[in-house]
């Protein structure tokens, strides 16, 4: 038997492992060596015939609960090393698995709407899971602002409190955000985003999490603030908002939706966002082929997570009629944001082992490793949708998005920063409340442009 689980083991490496250099020390002594011997050589050793089964049936559950486990170790603790290597050769040889773990692949792809019915009560339970945790395992890694996000890396030298504050900057731009709007923050987190709309730009602010820790973390913040006038934080489903709204933001909360609920979720949108509201909607995309979710990160990370294509997504954005009027893709910026996280982690691992224990830092090291290694060398990206009802509720060109003329401008009497916004030959937007009659044409005034019923 333990001959029988190292050869298929084996077998399964020859077939994927075909650039790099990796040594393998079975629990028998034996040794082999996969790929082309370039590069680094990286030394993996397995110390139980159990693992060696697992990682031949079912690698992508087993590789993670093996290195958390401590029945996989590598030499000179190279994991990132190591999970650059296997992530860039099965990228490199996709569909060239063997032929007994094709079946568990095509189900768990086929299976993946049934695994993501993220009905109320288990959304819940499944925020829980992983939000719940103490905050200060938060602080160690993140930012002073605590974004649980990708940031945005104008430039690569920069901190990552400066990517933060750039991503909440083109996020608010893409917005139009202006003073006195109402704006929804769906899936708040510890209130950031919300606090720099509401004190930078002037909004008002709903923010709602389903977790307990972040809305009592949000909470306070916004109190210690003074902004409790202008940002209310609620522990609240985004099925259950029933108020309209100018704008909407969702940072980092859609790969929490279920693939079952994408339709549900974007009609919920269009219908909580005004007749000119506009949205922008920022998730982790998956830019290759459909999939199931990682089976190891479903059970130990992200209970009920999913990855969405971007067809996949805007499927259900063109049946709830609303207008894509941009998509970006951000490539690697979550890789260098994930390397800042996994380098403060391994800073203060002696401090979250305190907390938790040694296989919870394990696991949790393993977690931030495997998912820059996918930014960096897999099918996997960051996608923001700028959506809205009708179809001149933004500029008709993306200049507003990089003029720098306002930024780093000190804020208007009125306590905002407001970008210079372009659009229809030249002339600047009007002010939130005023006349945008410019636009259309006075009959059509009102009208939904997509869907002139405006339902």
């Amino acid at each position: 038997m333990i001959h029988l689980s190292e050869c298929a083991l084996d077998r399964m490496l020859r077939s994927v492992l075909r650039v790099g250099t990796l040594h393998v020390v079975m629990p028998s002594g034996g040794s082999h060596k996969y790929g082309n011997q370039s590069g680094h050589p990286i030394t993996v050793r397995l110390h139980d015939t159990l693992t060696v089964r697992h990682l031949a049936l079912n690698p992508e559950m087993a590789l993670g609960e093996a290195y958390m486990n401590g029945s996989l170790t590598i030499d000179g603790d190279d994991l990132q090393g190591f999970l650059a290597l296997i992530v860039r050769n099965v990228q490199n040889t996709s569909g060239k698995r063997v032929w007994w773990q094709r079946p568990l692949l095509k189900s768990r792809s086929a299976l993946r709407r049934l695994a993501q019915n993220n009905i109320v009560e288990r959304a819940r339970g499944n925020v829980a899971h992983h939000y719940d945790l103490s905050g200060r395992l938060y602080d160690l890694f993140l930012d002073d602002d605590r974004q649980y996000s990708c940031g945005y890396f104008k430039d690569l030298t920069g901190s990552l409190d400066r990517a933060q504050k750039q991503k909440k900057e083109h996020i608010a731009r893409k917005l139009l955000i202006e003073p006195g709007m109402r704006v929804l923050d769906i899936g708040c987190g510890w209130g950031g985003m919300a606090l720099t709309l509401a004190k930078d730009y002037g909004a008002r602010v709903v923010g709602i999490t389903l977790s307990q820790e972040q809305h009592a973390y949000a909470t306070r913040r916004v109190q210690r603030e003074g902004l409790a006038n202008r940002v209310d934080f609620q522990l609240c489903d985004y099925r259950h908002v029933n108020q309209s709204f100018d704008r909407i933001v969702s940072v980092g909360m859609f790969e929490h939706v279920g693939l079952r609920h994408f339709d549900e979720y974007f009609q919920t949108v269009r219908d909580r966002l005004s007749p000119d509201g506009i949205a922008l909607i920022h998730t982790i995309g998956w830019a290759g082929p459909a999939e199931g979710t990682n089976p190891w990160i479903a059970r130990y990370i992200f209970p009920g997570g999913y990855i969405p294509t971007v067809s996949e997504t805007m499927s259900a954005v063109e049946k709830a009629r609303l207008w894509a009027t941009d998509i970006e893709c951000w490539r690697l910026h979550y890789a260098y944001t994930l390397r800042h996280w996994y380098d403060r982690f391994r800073q203060n691992e002696d401090q979250v082992a305190a907390m938790y224990d040694d296989r919870f830092v394990r696991m949790w090291r393993f977690y931030l490793a495997a998912c820059e290694q996918t930014f960096r060398n897999g099918p996997q990206a960051v996608f923001q949708f700028q959506l809205s009802r009708n179809i001149d509720a933004v500029p008709l060109t993306r200049d507003y998005l990089y003029d720098q003329s306002d930024l780093g401008a000190s804020a208007q009497s009125n306590g905002s920063k407001r970008p210079t916004l372009v659009a229809d030959g030249g002339r600047a937007i009007r002010p939130h409340g005023s006349d945008n009659s410019h636009f259309i044409p006075r009959k059509e005034q009102g009208n939904d442009q997509q869907n002139p019923s405006g339902r």
